[in-house]
């Protein structure tokens, strides 16, 4: 192994050098999957249509939900990874890497069979109608039978960059993007296959990725690795993965709650364009995603650091890092804010032609991006607490922006305001919780800064790069 693949580099290189190590390949990972969700949603639309958009914007809480299930265990199973290599204990975290493989493949097939049996009613809970669950269901029909593959590539790529290997973990992440961006232009103009079509390159873009992550965990060279002889199932592992994972499954629950609200607000309010309305959130949902994994890609390459140089007691290099990622994070949704306020049309006329769509999309831009420069800030902060080993106040912070003060917004300001009322909900939102996320960390800081004031003192000249 390299010395920038050791991961007891993460306790001696400077912060800097890390965070452009381990952030700009989680970056442009982030960014490859967010390109190849909006590449998807363009493909949709000119190739399918302005209701398949909308079809598509119904699957959105489902989508989540999948997601969520992942992240459960992905991003607790690296957390756990990370302290455990700050504190050398190779043995814990190679445990941790098979109990991860084992509840990806549990938690994939539980959930994808129990979806899918009961798809129908699921969708039009969310929102769906006559006219887009056809849409809604051809593509998560293929979605859901490709969990397992998606759930082990997910859950491994995390444990890759966590361990030491965040090019790895980028080149995985552009495996999928690549494959899938080739195949879903072939499958629905020229074997005119449609929404289907988006869904199963997606697929097969997992599975190339999958293929990639099984085999570097299986390889011996790499510094953990998938060892049969270790344990699979580990009840205090999986209790912690489960601890550590609440956040950002507790956030993506959320999401999928909220994007239900939402659904049935624009529905409910948007009159005879209730459906575009709905295709319109479909498409400001997508650009807000695209810097929002900008940002997560930014948060990724911090956990690993935080939670080992948190594990190793190294307080100074813990709160650089922190002050670093919380530039970066609003650096990035200041960009967005500028863009997507001085070039609504453009973007939206990527996605569709239709000009009721591209209004009502402008309308939504305009609105809910006001705000948009502080969810850097709230999001770093969220994962920071998370990073750390202190999981409450990261799902507190999660619940605030996409549940506490969003849902009464949501049901509050479209009632004066209509479809705007939606759109100003999720500023709001945003507003609120960034101020609570401040005082959060400030609270939390001064008794941070006692606890490790008081313990043995372990600052190092490492500790102070």
């Amino acid at each position: 192994m390299s010395t920038s693949d050791n991961p007891v580099a993460l306790g001696t290189k400077s912060i800097t050098q890390l965070l452009v190590q381990y952030s700009v390949p989680a970056i442009i990972a982030s960014v490859a999957t967010s390109l190849y969700n909006i590449v998807d949603s363009i493909f949709i639309g000119r190739g399918v249509g302005p209701m398949a958009i909308a079809g598509l914007a119904i699957t959105f809480p489902l989508m989540n939900l999948v997601i969520a299930f992942c992240t459960l265990i992905a991003v607790g199973g690296a957390t756990i990874t990370s302290i455990f290599l700050g504190q050398k204990n190779i043995q814990r975290a190679t445990d941790v890497t098979n109990n991860v493989m084992s509840l990806c493949l549990i938690h994939s097939i539980v959930f994808g069979g129990l979806t899918l049996i009961f798809l129908d009613p699921i969708l039009y809970f969310f929102g769906a109608t006559e006219e887009t669950i056809p849409y809604a269901r051809e593509f998560m029909r293929i979605i859901l039978l490709g969990t397992p593959i998606a759930y082990v590539f997910i859950g491994l790529n995390n444990l890759m960059r966590a361990t030491g290997y965040p090019k790895k973990a980028m080149i995985s992440a552009l495996l999928s993007v690549a494959v899938n961006v080739v195949l879903a232009p072939l499958f629905i103009f020229v074997f005119d296959w449609g929404i289907g079509g988006a869904a199963f390159a997606t697929v097969c873009g997992q599975f190339t990725a999958f293929v990639w992550v099984l085999h570097h965990f299986l390889s011996k060279s790499s510094y953990i690795h998938l060892k049969f002889n270790a344990r699979w199932i580990t009840r205090s592992i999986i209790s912690r993965i489960y601890s550590i994972g609440m956040s950002p499954f507790l956030m993506n629950v959320c999401a999928c709650i909220v994007v239900i609200f939402i659904n049935r607000a624009l529905l409910n309010y948007g009159g005879a364009e209730a459906n575009l309305a709905v295709g319109a959130y479909g498409i400001v949902n997508r650009t807000t995603m695209f810097f929002v994994m900008i940002v997560f890609g930014v948060t990724q390459g911090m956990q690993p650091i935080l939670g080992y140089n948190y594990g190793a007691s190294m307080w100074p290099r813990v709160k650089r890092t922190l002050n670093i990622g919380i530039w970066a994070g609003v650096a990035i949704t200041f960009i967005g804010f500028v863009l997507t306020e001085s070039f609504p049309d453009t973007i939206s006329a990527m996605f569709t032609s239709d000009e009721i769509l591209i209004r009502l999309a402008r309308n939504g831009f305009r609105i809910y991006f006001i705000c948009y420069p502080l969810v850097g800030c709230q999001i770093v902060i969220q994962n920071f607490f998370q990073s750390i080993g202190k999981p409450r106040l990261s799902i507190f912070l999660s619940l605030t922006r996409q549940l506490i003060f969003l849902i009464p917004m949501l049901v509050l300001l479209p009632r004066y305001y209509g479809v705007d009322g939606v759109w100003a909900s999720m500023a709001a939102s945003d507003m609120l919780s960034f101020f609570l996320a401040i005082i959060t960390l400030w609270v939390m800081m001064k008794r941070l800064n006692r606890h490790f004031d008081n313990a043995t003192p372990l600052q190092t000249k490492a500790s102070q790069q």
